[in-house]
């Protein structure tokens, strides 16, 4: 028979590698949210999940079970194949630790795999994320990277990263760059999947004695950052990326790569074109009708974001701010390690 396993007791299993997650619930709703690392192997897909539900609404529950049971019945070899196929400890999920994770645990014991069901699913592990962010202080000391657009800010962090610096990737986290034009090209995530990504990351790094962010604000795309993030960046010490305006357009190029996204650019710049001096605003859409990016680019910078940037940026002490002058992103990755590595 299977065993139920409480929602700290999975976390730290996972977090030694012993055991395998498994969300039992639709594509959909694995989509919508999960619980990081988890693997999706549905005892119901979208379609058959809503004809239950409907069942359940309109004519009965037992009409519901019935009908469940029969699609479960027809799918069973392949669904304990599945299994069968993912080696050690696993632990099985739904919404609420109900009705399909108790079924797909059940049939899994009778065919002597043995797996744990999380107690109270999915809606159990969003509230331990959710009170343990609200109860989270950062005691790490915090380097902020500031700069104009374009100066390869993520990309210095995304670096940082790989090395095994102590990064918090607000950006990639949530699947955004923060921009009108941030969500192009990217998924963007919903707050539950970027709280419980943010959480994981916390782990990682909250033994050091550092950690590294760059300034983001309150909202980036979908989701709102806590906080104690907010707080430990405002009092964090400013590190300011400053690039020539040739190579931030590169950066932007390379990163945003408009070429594969035009229509989406020019339906992003419609909604900011009325904030910029009206020939430029002309200007700019004349570019980006022809495929004059780099022009595109530069002018947005010079009229729209770099003056945005400035008034922003005079919230800040001056005299605190480490200024880094770049020619390149590996430039920059190789001064904040100066830094860094000089301090500690």
């Amino acid at each position: 028979m299977f065993q139920d396993i409480s929602v700290e007791e999975l976390l730290e299993l996972q977090s030694s590698k012993k055991i395998s997650l498994i969300d039992v619930r639709s594509p959909s709703e694995f989509k919508e949210s999960t619980i990081p690392g988890s693997s999706n192997i549905p005892v119901f897909n979208d379609e058959e999940r809503a004809e239950i539900g409907t069942l359940y609404k309109q004519v009965s529950v037992d009409a519901a079970k019935e009908r469940g049971l029969e699609i479960m019945s027809a799918k069973l070899p392949a669904f304990v194949k599945e299994f069968k196929g993912i080696e050690g400890n696993k632990a099985v999920f739904c919404w609420r630790g109900g009705m399909r994770s108790r079924t797909a645990a059940t049939v899994l014991s009778l065919m002597d795999i043995h797996v744990y069901r999380l107690q109270g699913g999915i809606k159990a592990y969003r509230k331990l994320v959710v009170e343990t962010l609200e109860q989270t202080k950062l005691d790490s000391e915090a380097f902020v990277l500031h700069g104009f657009t374009g100066t390869g800010k993520t990309a210095v962090l995304q670096q940082l990263q790989q090395e095994g610096y102590p990064v918090i990737d607000l950006e990639g986290l949530s699947g955004h760059r923060g921009s009108i034009f941030g969500h192009i090209g990217l998924s963007s995530r919903n707050q539950k999947t970027f709280d419980s990504l943010l959480l994981e990351r916390l782990k990682e790094v909250g033994r050091s004695p550092y950690v590294l962010i760059e300034a983001e604000s309150k909202r980036v795309g979908k989701v709102v950052i806590p906080d104690f993030l907010i707080e430990k960046k405002e009092a964090g010490t400013a590190i300011v990326m400053d690039m020539p305006m040739e190579e931030r357009v590169s950066q932007i190029m390379k990163d945003y790569r408009p070429a594969e996204f035009k229509d989406e650019y020019v339906e992003a710049f419609k909604r900011i074109k009325e904030r910029i001096h009206t020939p430029v605003a002309a200007e700019i859409g004349r570019c980006l009708a022809e495929d004059r990016y780099p022009e595109a680019i530069q002018l947005l910078l010079t009229h729209y974001y770099d003056p945005k940037y400035d008034h922003s940026s005079r919230h800040y002490d001056e005299s605190t701010q480490i200024v880094l002058h770049v020619g390149s992103i590996e430039e920059g990755v190789q001064a904040v390690k100066d830094i860094l590595d000089g301090r500690f």
